[in-house]
């Protein structure tokens, strides 16, 4: 073997064990017939580390993929924990990690599969193929918040009380690193970008578009437009197949890639990556949550997780070919029929092989 990569998987909650332990199958497969090894860590984040440590992220596993080439996750959260204090939720780790590692950027490829058209919700969906690129660490998620008490009386004379509030504020610095990364992918595909905001109502969202205005002038190849983000919720159902890339905050950006997911049949098929500092490791994971209803029942669709490993090969190890077996796995795997019970649906045809997350794991093994 010529190569060797650490690879820390943090499994989380829910299916996130048994869709990271298949990614890793597949990974390590893909990688050997390239002549390149694969060696994994495992490391507990999200609810896994409440029971075990009382917190969402112990600092050893910030250490441990600070200490790797590339992180997996799978998913975190569940109803176990939702009576667990705010702020050691085990959704807090997916903030830390984020942070802790400086992944600024999460880049959602929504891709409409050939043979999955039915399983959409859309009636004419068309050829579905964008990236939608989301500023991950500042806005409103990271804002100050908190809560205080006011005597002041509404219109209609009731007593405000206690009043919360939470603060979106995005920097010069932010809105254009996450900007240069949507104009690069533009350039490399069909050179449209979509901006996403809220800009006649928040003046962040004005900044947004002064900043992107003027950035596109570098860019002069690629076609800048901007939609309102509910706008834009509406566009992604009515004309899916228009888009290319959409930037967009870290608070439009996670609504909207839970709807694009839907788009194309199941939020279970799509991969995402994190990334920030050249050089420093970015966390690749499925875009689905932990789907505590069906873990441990061999029903879970691993296909957004391999497709995740895919994406970590091409994005920050620079190993396309490997990155291209495994889409071109998962490509023949879904024309020859295997289906896991997210994307079987009314219609499909007699070829149709409902399968569960072990049984669609080895297909997908057996195409590289």
């Amino acid at each position: 073997m010529s190569k060797k990569y650490n690879i820390s998987v943090i499994p989380g909650d829910g299916i996130g064990p048994e869709v990271t332990s298949a990614a890793i199958k597949v990974l390590e497969t893909a990688a050997s017939k390239r002549e390149i090894e694969i060696y994994t860590k495992e490391l507990l984040a999200g609810g896994a580390a409440i029971d075990k440590y009382g917190i969402p992220l112990p600092q050893e596993t910030i250490y441990g993929c600070k200490d790797s080439d590339a992180v997996l996750l799978g998913a975190v959260g569940g109803p176990k924990w939702d009576n667990v204090e705010p702020d050691k939720r085990p959704e807090k780790a997916l903030l830390g990690l984020r942070s802790g590692l400086d992944l600024y950027a999460n880049i959602r490829p929504v891709v409409l599969h050939e043979g999955l058209e039915a399983a959409s919700p859309l009636k004419n969906p068309g050829k579905v193929d964008l990236v939608i690129i989301r500023e991950l660490t500042g806005g409103i998620y990271f804002g100050k918040t908190g809560f205080y008490q006011s005597g002041d009386k509404l219109s209609d004379g009731t007593v405000k009380g206690k009043i919360g509030f939470d603060t979106e504020s995005y920097s010069e610095g932010e809105i254009n690193r996450i900007l240069k990364i949507g104009f690069g992918f533009a350039m490399k595909r069909r050179k449209k970008l979509t901006l996403v905001d809220k800009a006649n109502v928040l003046v962040t969202s004005r900044m947004w578009r002064t900043l992107a205005t003027q950035m596109s002038f570098d860019y002069p190849e690629v076609e800048l437009d901007f939609l309102y983000v509910d706008n834009a919720s509406m566009q992604l159902i009515n004309r899916p197949s228009s888009f290319d890339v959409i930037v967009t905050s870290n608070l439009f950006g996670d609504i909207l890639s839970d709807e694009a997911g839907q788009i194309v049949g199941s939020i279970g098929m799509l991969p995402s990556a994190s990334v920030g500092v050249i050089g420093k490791p970015g966390m690749f994971e499925p875009i689905h949550g932990s789907a505590p209803d069906i873990a441990g029942q061999n029903k879970a669709n691993p296909l957004g997780t391999i497709l995740s490993c895919a994406m970590m090969m091409r994005t920050v190890l620079g190993e396309e070919e490997v990155a291209d077996d495994i889409e071109n796995a998962v490509k023949k795997t879904l024309a020859q029929g295997y289906r896991t019970g997210d994307i079987t649906f009314v219609g499909d045809n007699n070829n149709t092989k409902l399968v569960g997350t072990v049984e669609m794991t080895q297909a997908v093994i057996d195409n590289l």
